[in-house]
């Protein structure tokens, strides 16, 4: 039965969070692991200056305390490996935009960053269409820099101070992506995420997000490009159901961004007819999800649930959850995203193991590649106590596991049960093939995957949160998980 789907379960994860370092995570997967994970994303591990990684300073270098670029490689050796590409910005503590502000217009990369003049045409924008713009913070995506030269000039920033826009017009940035792509598929990346990749255009006349034709030329480049040097993109982003969808018809990967929500809902109501028409209908050739290093996203199922459905499963949430509040979510905890829930999945489930354990079986019958995130695999609490230290609200789901609390998080029934749903998940050739929705009642759900004569069953009381899971064993016999 066992069998390399090229399919199975992928780890997401920081260099630091499972153990100390690469070589701790490499040991950590190597003892407890096997055969339960087939890929691993490496949540960003270059030199950064803010975002827990995500505000780059470069890409051809891995911090020290993380290990080495022979630690990714070995890796890689066992592991398809995803690294991420912040496509849409840079750190200005890189060296690309500490000589840009030394040299101001003398600079090599004085093109390689947008200046808001540039974006608008020789102009700045409109206090009216500087309202229209897709933001994520209560101000003009804009920062004054000061230049060696005593000049200043306003460059575009989206997101934090720490992360300034790149000109992905510009030739020089052309140059960069190109150089940057190669680096990393070079060192063993089968997938690049591309990061914020959807407010990479601004174009006046726009709201600047995810703005076509000119969004899908970027994408096509780059997509021409990785596939040139053997790896695939997988684009990101965090907005209504119908872009990925979009995305999807031109045979990009996506992610199923709507699926955690949907299983939350389906799991509070006892209700499974919205998941259901959603597995129905979703793209084939996505990444699954039901935690990630960011929150839990609202805005991803608007129209998939109502928004009393919304409200009901958001309530459930912090009515039944373990340790979660809505502060957790808001200004008082620095939450960029109001359409965001800070909090594990575990605890939005109130730690309750049997439908924890319906969640990720739903998740690994559903279409696609299955994530886990980290602190899922080890079914982990909200961590009030780093919260607290850090006053950041996502650190309430980035707890840093030692190699002690990894291993007696294995002698938790939850993790062994989990760990077996991996590797069965990984090793039926049924998970190759199609996914079906057999007809059951309202407070049951059952999904069918079917490669062949081969098949794997889930069926779940939705009242209970008990499941079964059938499937072809040895020579065709019917077995039952």
């Amino acid at each position: 039965m066992t069998q390399d789907n090229k399919n199975g379960v992928m780890l997401i994860t920081y260099a630091d969070s499972l153990g100390r370092n690469l070589g701790e995570l490499k040991t950590i997967l190597d003892r407890w692991y096997e055969g339960a994970l087939e890929g691993i994303h490496i949540l960003p591990f270059f030199p950064s200056s803010g975002d827990r990684g995500f505000a780059p300073e470069c890409y051809d270098r891995i911090l020290p305390q993380f290990g080495s670029w022979d630690d990714v490689e070995s890796l890689g050796e066992k592991y398809t490996l995803m690294f991420d590409f912040m496509i849409n910005h840079l750190s200005p503590a890189s060296p690309y935009f500490r000589d840009y502000q030394e040299k101001h217009d003398k600079s090599d990369w004085k093109d390689l960053f947008l200046k808001v003049t540039t974006a608008w045409e020789g102009r700045r924008p409109t206090e009216e269409e500087i309202d229209k713009i897709y933001k994520r913070k209560d101000k003009a995506p804009f920062e004054t820099i000061t230049f060696q030269d005593g000049t200043t000039e306003d460059l575009w920033c989206t997101f934090s101070p720490e992360q300034m826009d790149l000109d992905v017009n510009a030739p020089v940035t052309g140059k960069f992506i190109e150089e940057t792509l190669t680096g990393l598929i070079s060192r063993g990346a089968s997938f690049i995420r591309l990061d914020a990749f959807a407010y990479c255009i601004k174009k006046p006349g726009t709201d600047c997000f995810f703005v076509k034709p000119e969004i899908w030329n970027l994408l096509h480049k780059i997509e021409k490009s990785a596939a040139g040097k053997g790896a695939q993109i997988l684009p990101e982003i965090h907005e209504h159901y119908s872009i990925q969808m979009d995305l999807a018809s031109r045979d990009f990967w996506v992610y199923d961004f709507a699926l955690p929500m949907l299983v939350l809902h389906t799991l509070s109501s006892g209700n499974s007819v919205r998941l259901r028409h959603w597995l129905t209908i979703c793209p084939r050739k996505q990444f699954t999800t039901l935690d990630t290093h960011d929150g839990i996203g609202i805005v991803d199922v608007k129209d998939l649930l109502s928004d009393e459905e919304v409200n009901n499963a958001m309530e459930a949430l912090y009515s039944s959850g373990a340790n979660v509040k809505k502060k957790y979510s808001s200004a008082e905890y620095n939450n960029l995203d109001i359409y965001q829930i800070n909090c594990t999945y575990y605890s939005a489930l109130g730690n309750d193991d049997a439908k924890y354990l319906l969640a990720r079986a739903i998740q690994f019958f559903a279409p696609g590649i299955p994530q886990v995130y980290y602190v899922g695999l080890l079914a982990g609490e909200n961590d009030i106590e780093l919260l607290e230290k850090t006053k950041q609200g996502r650190d309430i789901n980035r707890h840093y596991f030692s190699l002690e609390e990894v291993a007696q998080n294995q002698e938790r029934p939850v993790i062994r049960e989990l760990n077996r749903l991996m590797r069965f998940r990984n090793s039926h050739p049924a998970f190759s093939g199609a996914c079906l929705l057999p007809e059951c009642g309202e407070d049951k759900l059952i999904i069918r995957r079917e490669e062949g004569s081969e098949f794997a069953q889930l069926e779940a009381d939705l009242n209970s949160s008990r499941f079964t899971v059938t499937f072809t064993g040895k020579e065709g016999e019917i077995s039952r998980l």
